[in-house]
């Protein structure tokens, strides 16, 4: 059974979501450990509620990006994980050699376009529709020291509709990473044995 360390900053949706998918066998996976960004996150508790070991490390408690990775990598590690998904993660990992190709990533937009710093939340369904973009979505992605950068693994567009705010457009790109994100993992696993 490969072991999973998801990774949170925010509500801990995505993360409950492929919890969830592991528990049910949807993913060939067992979670490990949940390492979230910042104490405030709401998904702690839902996390901690589920039976999950829950380790808070905040960026101001390292001296760079550099340091910070390391050690929310090597918790990554010590708890036995072969990979991570980052489920609403919001600060930059330095990835070394080996991690490379074994962090995942749901983003809610298309990359490349809607990817980069500052793209997360509401601010990418804002951008799209700024844009009068007729579409938005999510994308999974591998991650690597660029933002939004790496191989995109799987998307799912969703239709920008007439009268959209960015609440609405966003509420449907949600719906959209709650199906993608634990079918991009089940693949993803089953290409990397």
């Amino acid at each position: 059974m490969r072991k999973l360390a998801l990774f949170i900053s925010g509500s801990g949706g995505n993360a409950l979501n492929l919890l969830e998918a592991c528990r049910e066998g949807r993913i060939p996976a067992e979670v490990v450990l949940v390492v979230a960004s910042r104490s405030t996150a709401e998904g702690i508790a839902k996390l901690r509620d589920k039976g999950l070991l829950v380790a808070i490390l905040d960026r101001k408690d390292a001296d760079s990006d550099e340091a910070y990775s390391d050690i929310c990598l090597g918790l990554a590690e010590a708890a036995g994980a072969d990979f991570i998904a980052l489920a609403g993660w919001l600060r930059k990992l330095v990835i070394p050699l080996r991690w490379e190709g074994r962090i995942l990533n749901i983003h809610p937009g298309l990359l490349p376009r809607f990817g980069g710093p500052g793209m997360y939340g509401m601010n990418v369904q804002r951008a799209v529709l700024l844009a009068k973009e007729t579409e938005s979505g999510c994308t999974v992605h591998l991650v690597d020291n660029e933002w939004d950068h790496g191989r995109t693994l799987a998307e799912t567009r969703v239709a920008v509709l007439p009268g959209d705010t960015a609440e609405t457009l966003q509420q449907r790109v949600y719906e959209a990473e709650m199906d993608l994100y634990p079918k991009a993992v089940t693949d993803f696993l089953r290409q990397t044995r």
